[in-house]
Formats: structure tokens, sequence, C-alpha cells
């Protein structure tokens, strides 16, 4: 009798820890509903930017006024179209080294809570290497991974979702 019980209470345990991928599937075509913002950022060309340009800029304004970093579905490389703007917060690291940034993963809705949340860190940890590189102190950034737990939209379509892939970065003082 006990070890029956033994062996369910295993079985139990073992099926309700396993976690199940997301489905793949096609993404459906993007459905822009009234009232929402576009899918996605318009692309920027990668080109190295003029040392003045980072000097001119504020925390508030400018290229340093950017501060999110969109991915495709289920991946967490830092595409190239936001290279100027990585360089730009990193070059205003290095000049403000007393400056802290918090990098927020983020996920949408699809896939189990486990996932996101390893994802979302794999995204912001990808930006914080990106900084780094452009000159941040290692100490200055910190990635921290929120899954799906913030969304920027709520609608359940591929045009919110994309919206919700994303790293965002925030300034000591705005978090």
């Amino acid at each position: 009798m006990k070890k029956a019980l033994s062996v369910a209470c295993i079985l139990t345990l073992i099926y309700g820890c396993a976690s199940t991928p997301a489905p793949e599937s096609k993404p459906a075509e993007p459905q822009a509903s009234p009232g929402t913002p576009p899918a996605a950022p318009p692309s920027a060309a990668v080109k190295p930017l003029a040392p003045s340009t980072v000097q001119s800029d504020s925390v508030k304004d400018g290229t340093l006024a950017k501060r999110s970093v969109f991915y495709e579905l289920d991946k967490y490389d830092v595409r190239d179209e936001y290279r100027p703007t990585l360089q730009a917060h990193g070059k205003y690291l290095a000049e403000h080294r007393s400056s802290k940034m918090l990098v927020q993963g983020n996920c949408d809705e699809r896939g189990s809570r486990e996932y996101n949340i390893a994802l979302g860190q794999r995204r912001a940890e990808g930006v914080k290497r990106m900084l780094v590189l452009m000159g941040a102190g290692e100490s200055q950034v910190e990635p921290v991974s929120l899954g799906e737990e913030k969304p920027r939209c709520t609608d359940h379509a591929e045009g919110c979702w994309s919206q919700n892939r994303r790293s965002d970065m925030l300034y000591g003082g705005e978090y």
C-alpha cells in the first residue's frame, strides 16, 4: 500500500512539474485594430553615431529617449537596427559612471511562465552585454526578467504580441 501511494505521489509530482512547450504555429497576418499603435517600430539604418550626437542628447530626448529593443518570436538576439540606440546608452553610461540602469526583459503571453521568465532574462542579459561592449560598466547595468507580467498591449493578436516582446531600459530614479 505504501509503495503504491509513493509511486502515485511521485507520478503526480512529475506530471505537475512538467511544462509543455507552446505549440509551434505560423504567425498570423498582423491585423491592426482601431486605436492600437503599429506592430513594430520603424527600422533604423545601422551606422556609427557621430560623437557630437551623443554628447548633445540628454536622457529624456534624442537618441537616449529610445528605451526599448524589440525581438522576433522566441528570439533573444539584439538586431542591428538597435545598435545606434544601445551605442548611445552605452556611451552615456561610460561618461556618467554614477548612473545606473535596469534592463527589463519582457515576453508575450504565449509559452509557459517558466519559459517566459527564462527568455526575458536572456533578452535583458543580451542588452546588458551590448551596453558593456559599448562602454558601460558591468555594475552599472542590472538585467531582470518580467516574463509576461508587464505587457504593453493586452490584445490577443500578433500585432500586440510583437509589442510585448521587448527589453526596456530604465535609468536610476525611473524604477
